[in-house]
């Protein structure tokens, strides 16, 4: 089978839209200003410093506010369908508000009631704004225990049997898909407390549980050895950074000779890609806005901390600096524009396996400022190939053109029955970005103090996509090189790439002259400081 058979490239629009250098950096590392398609908003002008305090965007490259205001919430003007004294309301059949006790209650199956699955997976995702997982898990037991009498000394077997089933079936959703809230000392206490009592008064449930807890503890080792494994390629890459700190000389960097092929790297990235995203919880990316609000009032040991998310982050980072590192390093200018090139034929492989976060890192490498600034360089190469794809990057029409071609991406890994074709990794920033003005957007509460479930409804609709996307596995085979040298290899900081340019292509005006002669000062005062 061909490579051209392996994987079917999605149709790339030849309209050239060439984007900035400055904002290519703006959309890809945190920072659009774009107008989010929740269809909630705040008139607030500090919404994106925040979003850049959490995702760890260095401050040096943060553009500066330029007037982004969304619109303020208001409810749509709507009929009304209120049940339970008032505690829930429904529109056009969809939960629309309720109190936080209706809430609770509505998740809590009994002999005759099992609550919907997309409101399982809704209210377990956003309860967690307002209520602890394990309170809520707590609230859930003792419900249970009171609508079944199960204190009592005479217990409906009956009545029972069919109960039983229902609350197995509702904590097996739970630890399956928020498996990582069990991390918790509480709710592994409350876990065991209620499915022990359910099996000892009917032993049919046994097996049920058991597989239950099997397949969480499972999942919750996998967790463990994943950290692991990240905390020892973290090590690594820090170990190779102190050996080139002691002889800078020794840093001979070459990934064409590591892999000459780009769509082979094009595969191992995705292959990081989808490890990495496979990894993050969805309630990651609620607990990742609320953070800060909830530090304040308990331990962090309290909350499900946000790592992997934050892993996929710095991964991302590290993949543009990386780029960056390998051009600039470079003191021929042939080698340089042919680095450049290689990285473009990488994007467009990326591109075609709908590796859709590599390819945004690899552009935002290439368009960082000390690459960017190497006109002798960009001379001697052809970008037809890289203005194509540098169009996704236009931030107009709120990523238009980068929306249309993830939606095709979707419906071609719809219609797929297997392979590479079945990959989708989105642009991870856009999506981050989206969750947290919708988040900040749309009040957690309305007027009337119910809780806001019609924004709970758009969180669990996004995350639900995110949720699909990261269960494919890929289907290309390792290169262990290739994977070792992309998570290890040392890259230059900021000030040591701009070094690293000047001294490659000197400046051509007064304000690199003196960025220059700068650089090239602290640099000599904290020798052998190159390296991230």
């Amino acid at each position: 089978m061909t490579k051209s058979q392996q994987s079917t490239p999605l149709a790339l629009s030849h309209t050239v839209c060439r984007v900035g250098v400055h904002a290519v950096l703006r959309t890809t590392l945190w920072f659009s200003q774009s107008v989010s398609q929740s269809g909630c908003g705040v008139e607030n002008p500090c919404l994106v410093t925040p979003l850049m305090e959490i995702l760890h965007v260095p401050r040096s490259i943060r553009p500066p506010y330029s007037g982004y205001k969304l619109q303020h919430y208001r409810p749509r003007s709507v009929n009304l369908d209120y049940r339970k004294a008032d505690a829930l309301i429904y529109h056009d059949g969809n939960l629309y508000s309720g109190s936080v006790e209706a809430l609770i209650q509505h998740i809590v199956p009994t002999a005759t009631y099992y609550p919907d699955r997309t409101y399982i997976f809704a209210f377990i995702l956003c309860s967690r704004l307002f209520i602890k997982p394990y309170e809520l898990l707590q609230e859930v037991c003792q419900l249970c225990v009171l609508q079944q009498n199960l204190h009592d000394r005479i217990i409906d077997r009956d009545r029972f049997s069919r109960f039983g089933p229902n609350i197995v079936q509702l904590l097996s959703e739970w630890t399956e898909t928020f498996p990582y809230d069990f991390r918790n000392e509480r709710m592994m206490r409350f876990l065991k407390d209620i499915t022990q009592k359910c099996t000892s008064i009917d032993p049919t449930l046994r097996k049920g549980v058991g597989q239950l807890m099997q397949t969480l503890i499972r999942r919750l080792a996998m967790l463990e050895k994943y950290e692991e494994i990240l905390a020892k390629v973290n090590a690594a890459a820090a170990d190779r950074m102190h050996m080139l700190r002691a002889n800078p000389a020794a840093f001979q960097t070459n990934i064409i000779e590591i892999c000459p092929d780009p769509y082979i790297l094009a595969q191992q990235l995705t292959h990081i890609e989808l490890e990495r995203l496979t990894n993050i919880g969805p309630e990651e990316f609620v607990q990742t806005f609320m953070k800060k609000e909830l530090d304040e009032k308990i331990s962090l040991e309290e909350v499900k901390r946000t790592n992997n998310l934050e892993a996929y982050v710095e991964w991302f980072n590290r993949l543009s600096y990386l780029v960056a590192t390998e051009v600039c390093m470079h003191i021929k200018k042939k080698h340089r524009a042919r680095l450049i090139e290689y990285f473009i034929d990488v994007a467009k492989e990326c591109f075609n396996i709908g590796n859709f976060n590599s390819l945004m890192a690899i552009l935002a490498g290439l368009n960082m400022s000390p690459v960017a600034r190497l006109k002798k360089t960009w001379g001697k190469v052809n970008t037809q190939k890289f203005e194509v794809l540098e169009n996704l990057m236009d931030p107009t029409s709120n990523f238009g053109n980068y929306r249309q071609a993830l939606r095709a991406a979707i419906q071609r890994a719809k219609a797929s029955i297997g392979g590479c074709d079945r990959m989708v990794v989105p642009f991870f920033s856009l999506l981050v970005k989206d969750i947290y003005f919708l988040n900040e957007g749309c009040s957690n509460r309305l007027v009337s103090g119910h809780v806001n479930f019609d924004k709970f409804w758009q969180l669990a609709k996004q995350i639900t996509e995110f949720i699909t996307w990261k269960q494919v596995d890929c289907p290309f085979s390792r290169e262990r090189q290739a994977l070792n040298y992309l998570l290890t290899a040392p890259v230059f900081t900021e000030n040591s790439l701009y070094l690293a340019s000047y001294e490659s292509e000197s400046p051509d005006n007064d304000f690199e002259r003196e960025r220059f002669k700068t650089i090239r000062g602290s640099t000599k005062k904290t020798h052998g400081d190159k390296l991230k």
